[in-house]
């Protein structure tokens, strides 16, 4: 039995004057009193109570620790009260990872959002292209495009995007289209390569998966750079399709070879557990959720 237990148990014998009046009050057995008020006589070395032949009376030193027991205990209940409010508020620092152009496109206005309805909560977000470990790094929450790999993790499915190929009208007009994957061999191929990685491409027919090696004439680490040079006619390149979702609605760039579109890559949102989760995690799981699912570049048959 804990300290705050038995004079939880002490201040129920002053109170109700009888131990076995406590004994009714806490739900306790009257042996189990008797012996808690034993118990901390004994510690203490003074005695606690005086028995009459009608109830149990406080000695001076009894009323003393009545007093002090009082506001312990009250401060206890408050302290529990205040932590119990202060956690059910979403407040702290929150941690979230998501890739570099994904991130900077979608995910930043969803943190700006999530913070401007949550004033007590700060956002530290990590734009990277690798995929960071959450426990290592201490992070709340990851956006994860692609399969996941058996980590352990939770995942909420938000939705999907595809690979495809683009190039400008411009490019198109002056070297032709390719309407098959084996035509990419006379084009100009810009890679985008943020580590190293084989130089191939692969695609979907009807015999199964085709793997099409690229001789690419522009490798860039960047996607926005292999994008910008798309777009200036400088040749096709691969790129996820809400990366191109507006240069293809404005006809800036051409999505080609779709009948060879791979398979889809889903997009969750992942995080280590959903116990204990703190209120700000939850909100922004949540809100994140809401705000993500419905964007058009997550949804469309790509």
């Amino acid at each position: 039995m804990d300290r705050l237990d038995e004079l939880q148990v002490f201040l129920a014998i002053v109170d109700e004057g009888s131990l076995a009046g406590a004994a009714r009050k806490l739900q306790r057995s009257a042996p189990a009193v008797t012996r808690t008020l034993a118990r901390l006589e004994e510690q203490i070395g003074v005695r606690l109570v005086e028995r009459t032949t009608r109830r149990l009376a406080p000695t001076d030193a009894g009323r003393r620790l009545a007093d002090h027991a009082r506001r312990l205990l009250g401060d206890f209940e408050e302290a529990m009260r205040d932590v119990a409010g202060d956690m059910a508020m979403p407040r702290g620092t929150l941690r979230v990872t998501a890739p570099l152009m994904f991130g900077r496109m979608h995910v930043l206005p969803c943190v700006t959002g999530f913070l401007d309805e949550h004033p007590a909560v700060e956002v530290d977000l990590l734009l990277s292209d690798r995929n960071l470990d959450l426990i290592d790094e201490g992070l709340d929450v990851a956006v994860r495009i692609g399969t996941l790999a058996e980590s352990g993790l939770i995942a909420r499915r938000i939705g999907q995007v595809r690979r495809v190929l683009v190039a400008s009208p411009a490019y198109l007009e002056r070297r032709g289209t390719p309407r098959d994957p084996a035509e990419l061999a006379g084009h100009d191929i810009i890679h985008f390569a943020s580590r190293p990685q084989p130089r191939e491409w692969r695609f979907r027919t009807p015999e199964g998966e085709r793997t099409v090696r690229i001789s690419p004439r522009l490798t860039v680490s960047q996607g926005d750079a292999a994008l910008w040079a798309a777009r200036e006619g400088r040749g096709i390149t691969a790129a996820l399709s809400y990366q191109v979702a507006e240069d293809v609605a404005s006809g800036r760039l051409v999505r080609l070879l779709r009948s060879f579109d791979p398979a889809v890559r889903p997009v969750h949102l992942v995080f280590p557990s959903a116990r204990l989760m703190p209120p700000r995690v939850r909100a922004f799981l949540d809100y994140a959720t809401r705000r993500l699912s419905v964007l058009p570049v997550l949804n469309e048959e790509v």
